[in-house]
């Protein structure tokens, strides 16, 4: 150290005043912040964090090594690792508007860029911490806080954020403290903005809590009494637990009014508030694309759009499908196709919920409806895969290996037609043309009669070869579900059927298309691969004209999302609601648990109010994104309507608010994207921030994505 000095204090005198001589020592300039570190090892040192501590309390001694660091003027501190990125050489040298800094995405973070870019705009938060204010307030010894490290994890991000000379900054320590004191963010999974926001302003609120010691408050019910005098009493009880700059800027008051259904008992609280979690209007409805498979072969699948009840049943899907191709729904079967077989075939009275509106879903027109295992006949799903050229003995055996492609099928057999002779038949009707030497998948090939010949076997293996001896004939293994129905065909025309090159075989396989199964394996879905030798299938099947669909006219009509105004939302939250099952109120007059009805309303407003949108839908069979565009104006938005206190004094906020940050989220439950809108509270200029990207916003932008919206932030007007 170039600069070493040997100083002498009291051992029972406060690290403040230790602190205090050092900066007084080395002519540290008021404005600048520093802090201390003991110096254990010659490779490692401890800070000195708690500044209200004794000199003896921090086992400092004789003789010991304390360093004073100061704090660079882009923010960050010697001692840490360069938490910048460089974007130029001369980075070095870049001075930009405060705040107007991107934030790296470390894998996945764009949850946390995107309430941190909310945050750091938000005035009153950001000078506090600019002005150094949190030093005098962090808190210790609070057991429901993070030691003040949450704090100062943040103080650092935004003292180099509003430096103006980053372009971007790497906030990897302060996602390892978070991850440290919630381990939920652990890892690189994305997560909402609105939970990280959430744990961060209760974790500032604890670490920065101006209340040392929490007293025990036992909280009165109303129990008649004026609504402002309980109000005044759960507010000043409030503040008697809680006090910090989060409670000065975010919190409001809601009153929580519960009836007992049984006894009528009216229970009335007044509860703080950090942000309002505001639920969306739901449409009963349901847009679903779908593609139907008809029985003619000729014709192509159709992609539908279909509007259907969002709580209804997979009937109610066939129902609207009937409706625009006038098949009946007893004639179809729904299925999720993926990666060429039946990810899952559904049942008629499944919920739709469980469809995802990702999943590709097929409807196949059957011949008959209404037909199970006890019927007349049988619901066959058949797979399409080809065999290579070499056999596989990896496995142990020398068969052939083979791999799906195409569209599956589903099809309806009658029960005397399950033999392995009639399903050839019927499978070559099915993928043939009516239209002379086409195949119906669109080859154009007229010289191969074996192709459209009527009396080619399934039985025969594609080798050539003829049978000398009919009664030598070896059975070709059937689908287990159609063994029973077997009958033998007559000799001669079995010994004239086997001379001819069959187009594919045919074998039993599991619900994947993967294993082959034997004859007494049966299940409730048989499941029938039709196998292609390579050469045939290069001969007969085009693969591009299979995959090939047309769209019917309702996937030309555009999708109406639904419009509301950030009023309707307010009007549900506060709309009466009766308890669910897993959370009721215990009734003191009743003595017991009772589904009560609730009420909430808003009885005062805090100074910047969050607002978060429940765009994400969890229910017991289904998750999903509300993709409802929610409207509200940028400035002077009226609360006034939904507070319950009418009598504001002239140290009270009023009750009209301007946008001053958006958390925007883009894209569906697993692969989504968030982003953010904030105004600079120095120039008033719109940001947009897209993790490290910063560009210039026009506030008709954001007016246009309210759709994606997650998170909005207000701040009063007498703020501004």
């Amino acid at each position: 150290f170039s600069d070493v000095h040997t100083l002498l204090f009291n051992s029972l005198g406060s690290v403040t005043i230790f602190y205090l001589n050092i900066r007084q020592h080395f002519n540290v300039s008021e404005t600048a912040e520093s802090r201390l570190w003991m110096r254990n090892t010659d490779t490692s040192s401890e800070r000195l964090r708690n500044l209200n501590m004794t000199v003896l309390d921090t086992c400092l001694s004789s003789g010991m090594t304390v360093i004073m660091e100061i704090r660079n003027a882009d923010g960050t501190w010697p001692t840490s690792r360069p938490q910048i990125m460089r974007n130029s050489a001369d980075e070095d040298s870049y001075q930009g508007p405060p705040g107007v800094c991107g934030l790296t995405n470390l894998g996945n973070t764009c949850f946390m860029n995107s309430a941190l870019q909310c945050l750091s705009n938000t005035p009153p938060l950001t000078e506090y911490f600019l002005k150094n204010s949190y030093l005098e307030e962090l808190n210790f010894t609070n057991p429901l806080g993070m030691k003040g490290e949450i704090a100062e994890a943040y103080a650092d991000v935004i003292k180099q954020m509003w430096s103006g000379r980053h372009y971007s900054v790497v906030p990897r320590v302060f996602k390892t403290k978070v991850g440290h004191f919630a381990s939920q963010f652990l890892g690189y999974q994305q997560h909402d903005s609105q939970e990280l926001l959430s744990f961060l302003l209760d974790g500032l609120h604890e670490d920065l809590n101006r209340v040392k010691k929490k007293e025990y408050i036992e909280l009165r019910d109303a129990d008649g009494r004026p609504d402002q005098e309980v109000a005044e009493e759960a507010w000043r009880n409030h503040l008697r637990r809680n006090d910090s700059v989060i409670v000065d800027t975010f919190h409001g008051l809601f009153k929580s009014t519960l009836v007992c259904p049984q006894c009528n008992k009216v229970s009335v609280t007044f509860d703080p508030f950090c942000y309002l979690s505001v639920p969306l209007p739901v449409s009963k409805e349901r847009v679903m694309e779908v593609f139907y498979v008809s029985l003619d072969p000729t014709a192509k699948p159709t992609q539908y759009r279909l509007i259907v009840p969002k709580a209804g049943r997979v009937i109610d899907l066939c129902t609207a499908l009937s409706q625009a191709t006038g098949i009946h729904p007893s004639q179809m079967a729904v299925a999720d196709v993926f990666n060429h077989h039946f990810y899952r075939i559904y049942q008629t009275d499944e919920f739709l919920s469980c469809i995802l509106d990702r999943d590709d879903i097929f409807v196949y027109q059957l011949s008959s409806g209404c037909v199970d295992q006890d019927g007349e006949e049988v619901v066959m799903a058949i797979y399409m895969r080809e065999r290579s050229h070499y056999r596989d003995y990896g496995s142990g055996g020398n068969s052939y290996g083979t791999s799906l492609f195409g569209h599956p099928l589903l099809i309806s057999v009658p029960r005397a037609q399950c033999t392995r002779e009639d399903l050839y038949q019927l499978l070559l009707k099915r993928l043939a043309s009516t239209e002379e030497g086409q195949s119906a998948c669109g080859s154009t090939d007229t010289n191969s009669q074996d192709a459209t010949d009527g009396d080619q076997s399934a039985g025969a293996e594609p080798s050539g070869k003829e049978e000398e001896d009919e009664d030598e004939d070896e059975e070709e293994e059937e689908p287990a579900s159609c063994a029973q129905a077997n009958k033998r065909l007559p000799g001669r025309r079995r010994y004239t059927e086997r001379r001819k090159k069959a187009l594919f075989t045919m074998q039993a396989v599991n619900s994947n298309g993967t294993t082959e199964r034997g004859m007494g394996e049966t299940d409730a879905q048989p499941y029938i691969a039709i196998d292609w030798d390579p050469d045939m299938k290069k001969k007969y099947y085009n693969e591009n004209e299979a995959e090939k669909y047309i769209k019917d006219q309702s996937m030309d009509v555009p999708h109406q999302q639904t419009t509301v105004q950030l009023q309707e939302c307010l009007e549900l939250f506060t709309t009466v609601e009766t308890l669910e099952e897993e959370n009721p109120w215990y009734c003191p007059t009743c003595k017991k648990h009772q589904l009560a009805t609730k009420k909430l309303d808003l009885w005062s407003l805090p100074e910047v109010l969050i607002i978060h949108l429940k765009r994400f839908s969890y229910t017991k069979y289904s998750r999903e994104k509300l993709d409802t565009i929610v409207e509200f104006p940028l400035r002077d938005l009226d609360f006034s309507g939904f507070l319950l206190k009418k009598t504001v004094n002239s140290t009270e906020p009023p009750c009209r608010y301007d946008l001053i940050a958006v958390s925007n989220h883009y894209g569906g439950l697993r692969d989504g994207h968030y982003t953010s809108y904030a105004r600079n509270k120095d120039n008033g200029q719109w940001y947009y921030f897209d993790d490290s990207k910063v560009t210039y916003a026009r506030e008709e932008q954001i007016v246009v994505r309210l759709m994606h919206l997650s998170v909005v932030g207000f701040i009063n007007m007498k703020s501004i």
